[in-house]
């Protein structure tokens, strides 16, 4: 009989039997993989709706799913059961329509969008009194489902239940960028506690529209080097003017890894960590002294049991903010002292954009890849070092090198911070 596996504390592990991945870069991994390894970005002028007098023009969208008329929950659950169907097909689990565990979706707030509003507004009896009381009035008399459904907030995590067959009742989670890293925490938890041997975790966001931007633009957040999008995202370089952002889908099959083992599966890594903590300072930036965001990676690290000085390489949350990447290289040389000097770290970002809510799932299919194939992906555009940040960045151009234990940081707007510690298959 084979040895069960358990972690430092005597709990399951949570293997990874399966991966799915959209991004800017296209669909499914073995392709977005070879676009990330060869340092290829997909940031592109914004094309699906009218940007003038827009500060920012550019931005990782996914044109080639959006269909006309399509509101963000439409592509945001149409890239949600590409990239699942994909991790699910890769793990050999179950049977199309019949997963075998619980949905954990990481996803962006449900909104009426502006031109369905302003569709909405036109329909209203115009002597009905002001504007918000016209809609309110058009609404209740609208009898329109497909919009009714849409401002559910469990539209997309429904959907996805529907199609895929999850077993319970989804869950969904917003806790802004963190997001894809928190649902793919809630898949581990429930791993440990025995509650399921298989959970799905993914993270999914395709919410760019002229509001979105103009609301980050507003924040003085996003970059405005339009003029060649390429080169727009800069995580860590001194001249770095903000994120990008994009849309995008992640998700990973977990499951108990004895079960996986028993059942013949691949196991493709390992969740041996996950940690989080929030600072509650302000509605965008961080506690100044970093103490959440070093609270969330020492916590990651503690509870994968490994030493800070056994993670090989950092898969950065590096938006590309001034303040974002040097509290978030504050914060490593924190918890990781002067290892850290040593440990290779990069910013998916600087190729995909900032995926928002599907980041920490996108992020961590990515460090499964690094860590199946020995192959770090570089951040583009790093052509000025930030004297003030002191990483060892991988600059431009892919390394090569053993990667047995990655750290994945995602760090969101209302100081929500989770990180997860993804290694190889234990010997």
């Amino acid at each position: 009989m084979a040895k069960s596996m358990k972690d430092q504390l005597g709990r399951p592990l949570a293997a990874v039997t399966g991966v799915g991945v959209v991004s800017p870069l296209g669909v499914g991994l073995g392709d977005n993989w070879a676009a990330l390894a060869a340092g290829r970005s997909g940031i592109r002028s914004i094309s699906r709706f009218a940007t003038d007098d827009m500060r920012t023009t550019i931005a990782g969208t996914v044109d080639f799913l959006w269909q006309e008329d399509d509101t963000a929950m439409d592509l945001t659950l149409r890239a949600a059961i590409l990239a699942a169907e994909e991790a699910i097909a890769s793990a050999a689990i179950g049977t199309p329509g019949d997963f075998p565990g619980p949905l954990f979706a990481a996803l962006p707030p449900t909104e009426m969008e502006w031109p369905h509003r302003w569709r909405l507004f036109q329909s209203a009896q115009p002597n009905g009194g002001d504007a918000y009381d016209r809609m309110l009035a058009a609404t209740r008399t609208a009898n329109d489902r497909r919009g009714f459904a849409q401002l559910m907030a469990a539209f997309v995590p429904e959907g996805l239940a529907d199609r895929l067959g999850t077993k319970g009742a989804p869950i969904s989670v917003t806790t802004a960028c963190a997001s894809g890293a928190t649902a793919i925490q809630l898949g581990v938890e429930a791993i440990r506690r025995g509650d399921t041997d298989a959970a799905l975790a993914l993270g999914a966001d395709c919410s760019v529209n002229n509001e979105m931007v103009i609301r980050f633009a507003l924040l003085s957040a996003l970059s405005a080097a339009n003029e060649v999008p390429e080169v727009a995202s800069k995580p860590f370089s001194k001249d770095r003017d903000g994120f990008v952002v994009a849309e995008g889908a992640g998700a990973l099959v977990l499951e108990n890894y004895d079960a996986a083992v028993a059942r013949g599966a691949r196991i493709r890594a390992v969740i041996r960590g996950a940690g989080e903590q929030a600072d509650s300072f302000h509605r965008t930036r961080s506690k100044p002294d970093g103490s959440a965001i070093i609270g969330a990676i020492r916590k990651a690290i503690v509870d994968s049991g490994l030493e800070p000085d056994e993670i090989d390489y950092v898969n950065a949350h590096g938006t590309g903010t001034p303040e974002n990447d040097k509290m978030e290289a504050m914060s490593l040389e924190a918890v990781m002292g002067e290892r850290l000097g040593g440990t290779p770290i990069s910013s998916n970002k600087s190729m995909i954009g900032h995926t928002i809510s599907a980041a920490g799932a996108i992020e961590a299919a990515f460090s499964i890849k690094t860590i199946e194939t020995g192959t770090m992906p570089p951040t583009i555009n790093y052509k000025v070092p930030d004297p003030a940040i002191d990483l060892d960045v991988v600059p431009n151009i892919a390394r090569a090198a053993p990667v047995k234990a990655v750290l994945s940081n995602s760090f969101g707007f209302g100081g929500q911070n989770a990180c997860l510690v993804i290694t190889a298959e234990p010997a």
